[in-house]
């Protein structure tokens, strides 16, 4: 099961948070502050970004946040799979494929591309993203934080 994320999640999104910024799937932690930040823009709207729980009978096993962008080379929206996180006792149970069923069915139905990204070396998750349809874009991601 899918669900949204509520304030009552908030322990549990802080959390999973921790030990995904501790994990292969990304470059670096980021503070504590801005996974706070983040938690309070999903819980006040939905208009930048969003959350969701994903279980396994009944359990929490792990989480999904989206953020939406209009795109003029797709022209239309994008929704970005910004953080795609399973427990590791709950991988290989089919929680990644069920969510981007979730995601192609419901907030991201109307979305003109759905994008992601992926660690080097991460190479479970980028065989999923594939044979999902997943395909690479060529472009180098620069960024300029402020």
């Amino acid at each position: 099961m899918i669900r949204k994320m509520t304030p009552s999640d908030r322990e549990l999104y802080m959390s999973m948070t921790d030990k995904f910024y501790s994990s292969e799937a990304v470059l670096h932690k980021v503070p504590v502050s801005n996974i706070e930040a983040t938690f309070d823009e999903m819980m006040r709207s939905e208009n930048y970004v969003s959350g969701y729980i994903l279980e396994y009978q009944g359990t929490p096993a792990g989480y999904a946040q989206l953020s939406r962008t209009f795109s003029q080379e797709v022209g239309g929206m994008v929704i970005l799979v910004e953080e795609l996180f399973v427990l590791p006792e709950y991988r290989s149970h089919g929680l990644g494929r069920e969510f981007f069923k979730f995601l192609e069915e419901g907030p991201g139905r109307d979305a003109r591309r759905l994008r992601l990204e992926v660690t080097h070396g991460n190479s479970r998750a980028e065989s999923l993203y594939e044979r999902l349809g997943f395909k690479r874009l060529d472009y180098i991601q620069m960024v300029k934080d402020k």
